[in-house]
């Protein structure tokens, strides 16, 4: 279900476009039993206003027959669908709930808290970016709490909030709230948890308190309610955009003119040219053209489903994996994982077993059991067997080599399921254990590879890339050389890539008109990513003219890293100044003037070199550049 918008009786189309551009969170709810988690997205859907009436007026009913909270509605049973968890009053499988706000869409997954449902929780907690670890306030921190913590690491998930549930039985004490915060920081940093991805709140599912509304029971509160942390955390920065992994899900051959490989991306951006590999084969293309039902597009990211055709005639086939040259992962028969089982019949090392991993398919066997990890102490123990819904490190073994990244970098390639031969039956999940890829063609060696943070510490400095955009004209290109000045005499190791100066050699013959302008940032922004990799600061001066562009460079080069400095000018002054002799030439590509400029409206510093000396603006940067810790 959608939020309330007066949008969807004014223009239909226009509101299922906005709906569709927004960006989706997929969450999940655990913790101990009876801790409150389907009364939590109950409370959540309702207080949103996400709960049809005739929903709520059946729930209301059920209430007074299958409910647990007196004459109140009992919120957990628009959840707890099934009759055995009504009648139990507990969750058994996983539920999804779906439903938005105007500024996200979401996909609830409610896990049930049982330890004989470790499977069911695990199933849920793969695709999800968040989790609401629920804690009883009367009780604390408990094993549950522990466990369903150490598996949301295990499966990747790198954003928790913990919700201090039942606050109101506890009168709302701050005591009890800090009690329990620091008890379970004690046991996060056990369990390696990033502490600066942890979120504590104190709240009543059941009365609402700090779930959508703030609460005055909790005056000392002053932090965001659940839904607020729900609507503004950031997991852009959670997909992978460095590595390009493409899986070659079928060919696709509609006709004798026409051969392409169909395929969503698990990570990377391709773009229309760029070498790639086939593995495990190894052979190499360039991508001819990106193909989707709308038209052709000149790059794809994370997520898009698209069509890539190569400019050579090569063998790729499904299951094949389709990555950058210059990015190559390894490509085995043999990797070490973490397994959860999850059938009845024991996992039996030696047994054949089918391994599918994203669109390959390969037959293999669980060589080994390196130890078993009690999921309530985290103890690891000796084992010759897994049963069901325990974990445990195992080495496995394929019968064909495939080209795989390990679990933490990759939650595509770097997860499988394990498939029973015989049934057909799924009866384990996997996670891969493997180093990032870091070096050209996959090479691992971490004595080879020079890390970017030990070059930051060689020099004193934090890398960063900042874009001098504006008018040509404007200033760009003198202030990022006063700023290099500056910075080279401080001791820094920086440099400047000016986009007139790439114009004469790695970027010749590219037009100077919008296009042109948005592919010399676009190449030049690789570069500075390079740079950036080899612990220098970059000073970049282009015109930039497509806020797309830009938006793209700050995906490819990260958000932390590219600082975004708008050189700003009149067009008039800018034609006095005419320091390349473009306005003397009066031709059709003047930016601002031919083809449209796109201003940056969330530029990090605006410098009129108008009103503004150099010398002033090569301070406002370096003050800049102090407050971000680059130098």
């Amino acid at each position: 279900m959608s939020h309330q918008s007066d949008l969807i009786s004014e223009d239909i189309l226009a509101y299922l476009a906005q709906h569709e551009r927004k960006e989706l969170l997929r969450f999940l709810t655990c913790g101990n039993v009876d801790d409150g988690k389907s009364t939590l997205i109950g409370r959540l859907l309702h207080d949103s206003k996400m709960i049809y009436e005739d929903h709520l007026e059946a729930i209301t009913r059920d209430s007074k027959k299958s409910g647990t909270t007196g004459d109140d509605i009992d919120l957990a049973l628009l959840v707890d669908g099934l009759q055995a968890e009504r009648e139990q009053g507990i969750t058994i499988d996983v539920a999804y709930r779906y439903f938005s706000t105007a500024k996200r869409k979401f996909i609830i997954a409610d896990t049930p808290g049982h330890e004989q449902y470790t499977r069911n929780m695990a199933t849920g907690a793969s695709t999800c970016d968040l989790a609401i670890i629920l804690v009883d306030a009367r009780y604390g921190v408990q094993t549950q709490t522990r466990r369903h913590s150490y598996i949301a690491s295990l499966l990747g998930i790198k954003h928790i909030v913990v919700a201090i549930n039942k606050m109101d039985l506890k009168g709302f004490d701050e005591g009890v709230f800090e009690s329990i915060k620091a008890d379970y920081l004690k046991f996060a940093e056990a369990i390696n948890l990033n502490p600066t991805t942890l979120a504590f709140v104190p709240m009543s599912a059941l009365k609402g308190d700090n779930v959508v509304n703030h609460s005055e029971q909790s005056p000392w509160y002053t932090g965001q309610t659940l839904m607020e942390i729900l609507e503004t955390v950031d997991v852009s920065t959670d997909r992978n955009m460095t590595d390009l992994r493409f899986p070659v899900q079928y060919v696709n051959r509609p006709n004798l003119n026409f051969r392409g490989f169909a395929g969503t991306l698990a990570s990377g951006i391709v773009h229309k040219g760029d070498e790639v590999v086939v593995l495990p084969s190894g052979k190499s293309s360039r991508v001819k053209s990106i193909v989707t039902y709308e038209g052709e597009l000149e790059h794809a990211g994370p997520g898009q489903a698209v069509t890539l055709t190569m400019e050579d005639e090569i063998d790729i086939s499904r299951g094949d994996l389709l990555v950058h040259a210059d990015n190559v992962p390894p490509v085995t028969d043999q990797f070490d994982a973490m397994l959860v089982w999850m059938a009845e019949e024991p996992m039996l090392p030696g047994k054949k077993y089918d391994i599918k991993r994203a669109t390959s398919y390969v037959p293999g066997s669980i060589a080994s059991i390196v130890h078993r990890v009690d999921v309530n102490t985290l103890e690891e123990g000796a084992a010759s067997s897994l049963n069901l819904n325990e974990i445990g490190k195992v080495k496995v073994s394929l019968d064909t080599a495939i080209a795989l990244d390990g679990y933490e970098s990759n939650r595509t390639t770097g997860a499988f399921i394990v498939v029973d031969r015989l049934t057909n039956g799924t009866v384990g999940a996997g996670m891969i254990i493997a180093p990032p890829v870091i070096g050209q063609g996959g090479q691992h060696s971490k004595a080879a590879h020079v890390a970017t943070e030990e070059r930051a510490q060689r020099f004193g400095q934090k890398p960063a890339t900042v874009l001098f955009t504006g008018l040509s004209g404007a200033g760009k290109s003198t202030l990022a050389y006063a700023v290099e000045r500056k910075l080279f005499d401080m001791g820094r190791a920086v440099f400047v890539l000016d986009g007139q100066n790439l114009r004469h050699d790695l970027n010749k013959g590219l037009p100077q008109d919008r296009v042109g302008r948005t592919e010399n940032w676009r190449r030049a922004a690789h570069v500075a990513r390079q740079f950036n990799e080899a612990g220098l600061l970059t000073l970049a001066a282009f015109v930039a003219p497509s806020a797309e562009g830009r938006e793209q460079a700050k995906t490819l080069i990260g958000t932390e890293r590219l600082i975004t400095v708008y050189v700003q000018a009149s067009p008039l002054v800018c034609r006095q100044r005419d320091p390349q002799g473009l306005y003397a030439a009066d031709g059709d590509n003047i930016p601002g003037e031919s083809f449209p400029y796109d201003v940056p409206l969330n530029a990090d510093l605006v410098i009129d070199t108008q009103s503004a000396s150099v010398e002033d603006g090569v301070k406002q940067v370096l003050e800049l550049l102090r407050s971000r810790g680059a130098i």
